[in-house]
């Protein structure tokens, strides 16, 4: 049995479900599960509605709507008007209107996850419809029955021995009936039947949880990219094709930002060494990136980096040293609102951290210290890593920027820049044979 992840970039619209459905007919009569995404930009859609709604803006219905019409459009070019999907996909979206015709819930997060949800729900239930229309028989299973979490709602903690049991119950009847089984990323719920959400872009870690409980002989990854590059292509020339990775490496890019792969979907794999590969499906027959063992091979620079960051400089009220309960404090409150750090420095009297800009946490946080530090906060920043870095990339990167935090250990190199353009192809040899 193989685990197969697409990504809402693959389903985006009906050509891109029809290419999903060309790819899947190579592995007819084989036990595939497979992990669908939203529809492209659908995520950042429903963010606007709940947005609209938590604030009472009076257009959360309008946006909602326009979600709606986008997933008919795309219906109306794969289905005859009278097919029953039709119903189901308007009933689906009626879940999420129970959501707005209620006061915004007190607690956020638990709403988002209520709301954000439709998103996968009806995004599987049209590939499912479509898939079986051309003849791939295809079962439809809700991922909550089967992923239970806790309830850290946005960013559910898999509870993994009622999972393994729900999975193991639930998915291998419905293979031994023929086809594939389909089902959502992202999603899962807790005990009492509340849906939850395991983190932005958490689809590729559902398949991973897919794969972990059922033994699956591998899992792969359909990306827009030939498979695992050394760096972001939107952002870099002359970017390399990893062949191989270990899941050590990989489990260091994904920790440091790279956005190929969700930072938890490694370790579930590694734990039963389940190879992964990273495919694409623009180029199917494309041999891709195999993600397996813990091999050390010789890798060329790899460089991620993460925009949207911020320094936080932080200093106690009266000039005392910054010693170890401070740390903790400041530790527990980070952990408290959810903030990763992603680098930090200190000195006697100050503690400076990088972090995702994710302003309402970072206030909170700010609010809850305030009592016994002083906390100064850059923004527009970009965190910069360079694995295996070589001095000469170092520089080519350097150039043009301001570096504002600077830390080299083994293997790898961070800088947190300013004024870095967005978006903006730079024509840097990442493996040193050419400057910028």
């Amino acid at each position: 049995m193989k685990v197969f992840k697409f990504g809402g970039a693959s389903v985006k619209d009906a050509s891109a479900i029809k290419n999903v459905a060309s790819i899947l007919e190579r592995y007819k009569g084989n036990p595939i599960v497979i992990i669908i995404s939203a529809m492209g930009k659908t995520t950042n859609a429903l963010e606007a509605v709940i947005n609209a709604h938590a604030k009472q803006t009076g257009n959360a219905h309008e946006l909602y709507n326009e979600v709606k019409e986008h997933h008919y459009a795309v219906m109306r070019d794969l289905f005859d008007a009278n097919d029953e999907v039709f119903t189901t996909i308007n009933d689906t979206f009626v879940e999420g209107e129970w959501v707005l015709d209620e006061a915004p819930n007190e607690d956020y997060d638990y709403m988002y996850d209520q709301l954000v949800c439709m998103g996968e729900l009806v995004s599987t239930r049209i590939v499912s419809a479509y898939l079986n229309k051309v003849g791939l028989k295809t079962q439809w299973l809700d991922a909550r029955d089967v992923v239970i979490t806790d309830n850290t709602y946005r960013e559910g903690w898999v509870m993994w021995d009622k999972t393994k049991t729900n999975a193991q119950k639930t998915v291998p009847p419905m293979l031994a009936n023929g086809g594939f089984v389909l089902t959502q990323g992202f999603i899962g719920s807790t005990t009492e039947n509340f849906t939850t959400t395991l983190g932005r872009e958490g689809s590729d870690y559902s398949a991973a949880i897919f794969a972990h409980c059922l033994d699956a002989e591998s899992m792969t990854i359909w990306k827009d990219v030939p498979g695992v590059l050394n760096a972001d292509p939107r952002l870099f020339e002359n970017v390399i094709k990893l062949d191989r990775l270990s899941y050590k490496e990989a489990i260091e890019m994904t920790y440091y930002g790279a956005t190929v792969i969700h930072p938890k979907t490694i370790k579930p794999l590694q734990n039963k060494s389940i190879p992964m590969f990273v495919k694409s499906f623009i180029n199917p027959d494309g041999e891709g990136t195999e993600i397996s063992s813990d091999t050390e091979d010789t890798y060329p620079p790899i460089v991620v980096v993460e925009k949207n960051q911020a320094l936080l400089h932080i200093s106690t009220l009266d000039y005392s040293f910054v010693a170890e309960h401070h740390m903790a404090r400041l530790f527990d409150k980070l952990a408290t609102q959810r903030i990763f750090v992603n680098s930090m420095q200190n000195t006697a009297i100050s503690f400076t951290i990088c972090v995702p800009n994710v302003a309402d946490r970072i206030e909170k946080f700010c609010k809850e210290v305030s009592d016994e530090f002083k906390v100064k906060k850059e923004s527009d920043l970009e965190l910069v890593t360079i694995r295996h870095y070589t001095n000469e990339t170092i520089e080519n990167l350097k150039r043009g920027k301001v570096v504002l935090f600077e830390e080299r250990i083994r293997n790898t190199m961070q800088m947190v820049v300013r004024n870095v353009p967005p978006i903006e192809r730079r024509d840097v040899d990442l493996v040193g044979s050419k400057g910028l």
